[in-house]
C-alpha cells in the first residue's frame, strides 16, 4: 500500500497549470534547440553542405533514430504510466526497483546492440546509403563505429527523464540534451584543428563531439535523480511485471511513433543516390520544424502525459478527456502560427542561419524549399505527439501501430509518386522526399484521432475544434501581415548580413504583435488564465 507520509509530485497534484508546465519545459527545450541550431550552423560554416556533412549525418541518424524514440517516445511513454502505477499502488521503493532494473536490462541489451553495429558498420550502410560513393561510404563506417556507443547512453538518459518527468521534475531532463550539443559544438571548435594537425581526419571531431555529448546528456541528470531518492544498484529481473508489462506497451509504442524516423531513414536511403548535398539539406530543414516541435510539441506532450497517466491509473475518463483536449487546444494555440511563420520566412530563416562561410546561397535555396514541404506537416507532428503517449497510458497499443504503418506505407508509395514528378515540373526531386513525409504525418494524424474518438469518445464540448479553426484563421491573417512587412522592409532596407537579421527580426516581430493582440479575444481557455495574471502583475 501506498503510504500516507510520501509525497505526490506536483505535476500529479496538478496545483499547476499545463500551459505553466509547459512553459517550464519550453524554456529548457528552447535553450536546447537554439544550441541545436549553433550546433548546425556551426558544421555548416565549417563543412558546408557535401559529402563530409551527407556522411555524418547519415551515420549519426542510426543512432539518432533511437535517440528520438526513446528519449521524445516509445520509451518515455511506456516508462512513466508504468512507473506511476506501481508507485500509486505499491509505493516509491517499488518503483524505483522498476528503474533499476530498466536500467539493467537496457545495459544489457543496447551494449550487445552497440557491438552489433560497430562491427557490421560496412554491411549495415551498404544497404542504408547505397548511393554514396567508395571514399564517403568508408568515411561514414567510421564515424557509425565512433558513434556506436551513444545508443546505451542516451537511452540511460531516457530512462532518467522519465523518472524525473513522473516526480514532478521536468526543467531538468528538458535541459539535458543542452549539453549534447554544447559537446558537439566545441568538438568542432577544438577538436576539428587539433586532428589536423594530428594527422587525424578532421571530419572525425563531428562524431566524437556527438558521444562525448550523449554520455553528458546522462551524466547531468544524475544529481537530480539522487535528489529524488533513487540510488543505483544493478538488479536482473526480466522476470518483473512492472518491467514486463513496460516492455509490451513499448514495442508496439515503437512502432507507434516510428513513423517520422522511419521515412527519415527512407529518405535518406534514396536521397544518397542523389549525389551530395540532398541529405544535408533535408536534414536543416527538417532541423528548423524541429525546433517548434521540441518547444511545444514535446512539451506539452511530456506534461500531459504524466497527467493522463494518472487519470488511466484512477479510471478517470472525464479528467484525461478533460486533459487531453488542453493539450490539443494548447497545440493548435502554438502549432499553427509556427506553421505559417515558417512557410512566409523560409528562405530569410535558413539564409540568416546557415548561409555563411561553406554555406552558399544554393544550398540556402533548397533547405529554405525543403523546409516549405516539411512544414506543412508541423500541427499533424505536434499533435501526434500528444496522442500517441495517450494511447500508451491508457494500455491500447495497437491503434498506434496500424496508423504508424499506415502512415509509413503512405509516405513510401508518395516518395515514389514525387520522386517521378517533380523532375517533369523542374523541380528538385529530393524535395519530394520532405513532401512525402507531410503527407504521411497527416495520415497517422488522422488515423490517431479516430481511434482516440473511439477509444474514450469525441471530445464535443471541449471547444478543440472551435480554437483550431480561430487559430487557423489568426494565422492566416498573421501570415499575410508578415510578408507585407517583409516586401516593405526589402524596399528600404539593402541586402547584407545586418540588414538581412533585421528584416528577418522585424517580420517575426510583426507577426507575435498580431498573435498577441488577438489572441486574448478568442476566448481560449487556456490564454485566459495567463492573460489574468499578467494584469495582475502589472
Amino acid at each position: 500500500m501506498r503510504q500516507q507520509n510520501e509525497k505526490t509530485p506536483s505535476a500529479l497534484g496538478r496545483p499547476r497549470s499545463l500551459l505553466r508546465t509547459v512553459g517550464s519545459i519550453s524554456s529548457a527545450t528552447m535553450a536546447s534547440r537554439v544550441l541545436g541550431l549553433g550546433r548546425e550552423m556551426t558544421q555548416s560554416y565549417m563543412f558546408g553542405a557535401g559529402p563530409v556533412t551527407d556522411a555524418f549525418l547519415a551515420a549519426f541518424r542510426i543512432p539518432n533514430l533511437l535517440r528520438d524514440l526513446f528519449a521524445e517516445g516509445a520509451l518515455s511513454a511506456a516508462f512513466v504510466p508504468t512507473f506511476i502505477g506501481i508507485r500509486e499502488r505499491d509505493g516509491t521503493e517499488a518503483a524505483w526497483q522498476l528503474a533499476r532494473r530498466v536500467m539493467t536490462a537496457l545495459a544489457v541489451l543496447l551494449g550487445v546492440l552497440t557491438l552489433v553495429i560497430a562491427v557490421g558498420a560496412p554491411w549495415i550502410l551498404r544497404i542504408y546509403v547505397g548511393g554514396f560513393e567508395p571514399e564517403k561510404l568508408a568515411l561514414t563506417a567510421t564515424m557509425t563505429r565512433i558513434l556506436s556507443p551513444f545508443l546505451l547512453f542516451i537511452a540511460l538518459a531516457a530512462v532518467a527523464m522519465g523518472i524525473l518527468n513522473a516526480c514532478g521534475r521536468f526543467f531538468v531532463p528538458a535541459f539535458a540534451s543542452a549539453w549534447f550539443n554544447v559537446a558537439a559544438i566545441l568538438g568542432m571548435v577544438f577538436l576539428t584543428p587539433l586532428f589536423r594537425r594530428a594527422g587525424i581526419d578532421e571530419s572525425l571531431s563531428l562524431a566524437y563531439g556527438a558521444l562525448i555529448g550523449g554520455m553528458l546528456q546522462f551524466a547531468v541528470q544524475w544529481p537530480s535523480l539522487r535528489a529524488e531518492g533513487f540510488r543505483y544498484r544493478p538488479m536482473f529481473d526480466f522476470g518483473d511485471p512492472g518491467l514486463r508489462r513496460m516492455l509490451r506497451l513499448m514495442a508496439p509504442a515503437t512502432a507507434g511513433l516510428a513513423a517520422t524516423q522511419v521515412n527519415i531513414l527512407v529518405d535518406t536511403v534514396l536521397a544518397s543516390h542523389y549525389g551530395d548535398g540532398p541529405i544535408t539539406w533535408l536534414q536543416y530543414a527538417f532541423r528548423l520544424l524541429q525546433l517548434p516541435i521540441g518547444l511545444f510539441g514535446v512539451a506539452i506532450a511530456t506534461a500531459n502525459l504524466a497527467r493522463v497517466s494518472a487519470d488511466a491509473a484512477r479510471g478517470d475518463n472525464d479528467g484525461l478527456k478533460a486533459n487531453l483536449a488542453a493539450a490539443l487546444r494548447t497545440a493548435a494555440l502554438l502549432a499553427l502560427p509556427a506553421t505559417v511563420g515558417l512557410i512566409v520566412l523560409r528562405r530569410e530563416i535558413v539564409a540568416a542561419l546557415f548561409e555563411r562561410g561553406a554555406f552558399t546561397a544554393g544550398d540556402t535555396a533548397r533547405t529554405s524549399a525543403a523546409l516549405m514541404c516539411y512544414a506543412l506537416g508541423l500541427y499533424a507532428y505536434a499533435v501526434t505527439k500528444i496522442q500517441v503517449p495517450t494511447f500508451y497510458a491508457l494500455g491500447e497499443t495497437s491503434t498506434p501501430v496500424r496508423a504508424s504503418v499506415g502512415s509509413v506505407l503512405t509516405k513510401i508509395a508518395a516518395n515514389f509518386a514525387f520522386l517521378a514528378l517533380l523532375p517533369k515540373l523542374g523541380i528538385d526531386a529530393f524535395l519530394g522526399l520532405a513532401l512525402s513525409t507531410s503527407v504521411g504525418a497527416w495520415i497517422n494524424f488522422a488515423w490517431l484521432a479516430g481511434g482516440l474518438r473511439k477509444r474514450i469518445g469525441g471530445l464535443s464540448g471541449q471547444g478543440v475544434v472551435a480554437a483550431t479553426l480561430k487559430m487557423l484563421a489568426l494565422s492566416l491573417l498573421m501570415g499575410l501581415v508578415v510578408e507585407g512587412t517583409q516586401r516593405v522592409l526589402g524596399l528600404i532596407l539593402y541586402d547584407g548580413t545586418i540588414e538581412r537579421l533585421l528584416r528577418l527580426g522585424l517580420a517575426i516581430l510583426s507577426g507575435v504583435l498580431v498573435v498577441a493582440l488577438v489572441v486574448p479575444h478568442l476566448g481560449l481557455p487556456e490564454t485566459r488564465g495567463l492573460y489574468q495574471r499578467l494584469r495582475r502583475s502589472r
